[in-house]
């Protein structure tokens, strides 16, 4: 699934192709908006929050949707043809540009004035305005004997932070992710360092918290499991976290991370 940093380069893709255009089509391919019309709007913005996207247009509407797994927004030259095959559930185009939404996990339009009722449940967003580490730490302890893995997941805690980003800062921070959240002291510095990196890489292709972006240099555990560790030479362990059918993967090294 799409992280907040993917999430945040869309929402700048989808400003650049929509903010401040007329539409001059709108097609909702779900059935529950099939005869929604949104031609001649003018689009307001579009924001991301945590990993949902509002697209803001004239008259107190919202376009909300969510990429779940394999989502993803194409933007290309109006009146061009997707694919053949392709799962298009949206399409919002104007005289110069046309937002394709693909294989979208979800598609709303409501008021403007009723995002809280999708998206208030959130945490404070990791690339947010809103972004408060005492809050995200506040909520965090509500539950001390949760794992430090399956809460940094929780996106009612912080919004934004995906399986990749949970190895990365767990391994950096040497923290086990089957610890649990009462045993951490220092959990400030464990969510402040979680942004940062997403921060890092809230504008650049890829995923990158090693510092060395070459294809197979990026990360120090996400997709290495078997390998050695780049810091201890312990294979690096692959599990999964999470009560079913809500398990998600996660890679660790017991070395660093004991």
């Amino acid at each position: 699934m799409p992280e907040g940093d993917a999430v945040y380069r869309t929402a700048l893709r989808l400003r650049g192709a929509l903010d401040g255009r007329v539409l001059t089509r709108s097609d909702f391919r779900v059935p529950r908006h099939a005869t929604a019309d949104l031609s001649g709007r003018r689009v307001l913005t579009t924001v991301s929050r945590g990993k949902h996207l509002l697209t803001r247009v004239e008259g107190g509407l919202t376009v909300h949707t969510h990429l779940r797994m394999d989502g993803s927004w194409q933007i290309m030259p109006a009146g061009r043809r997707t694919a053949p095959g392709d799962q298009v559930r949206l399409v919002l185009a104007n005289e110069q540009w046309q937002a394709v939404g693909v294989k979208l996990g979800m598609v709303d339009l409501v008021r403007t004035s009723d995002e809280p009722r999708l998206v208030g449940h959130l945490g404070p967003d990791l690339l947010g305005a809103d972004w408060d580490v005492r809050e995200a730490v506040r909520r965090l302890r509500q539950a001390p004997e949760r794992t430090i893995g399956e809460a940094l997941l929780d996106q009612r805690n912080l919004a934004g932070i995906g399986t990749i980003y949970r190895a990365e800062t767990l391994f950096l921070r040497g923290v086990n992710p089957w610890r649990r959240v009462g045993e951490i002291e220092d959990l400030e510095g464990l969510v402040g360092l979680a942004q940062r990196l997403l921060d890092a890489n809230k504008t650049n292709a890829g995923t990158v918290t090693t510092g060395d972006r070459r294809p197979a240099s990026q990360t120090w555990v996400y997709g290495r499991a078997g390998r050695p560790c780049r810091r201890c030479g312990t294979r690096i362990s692959r599990g999964e976290m999470g009560a079913q059918p809500q398990e998600r993967l996660i890679l660790w090294c017991g070395g660093c991370q004991p």
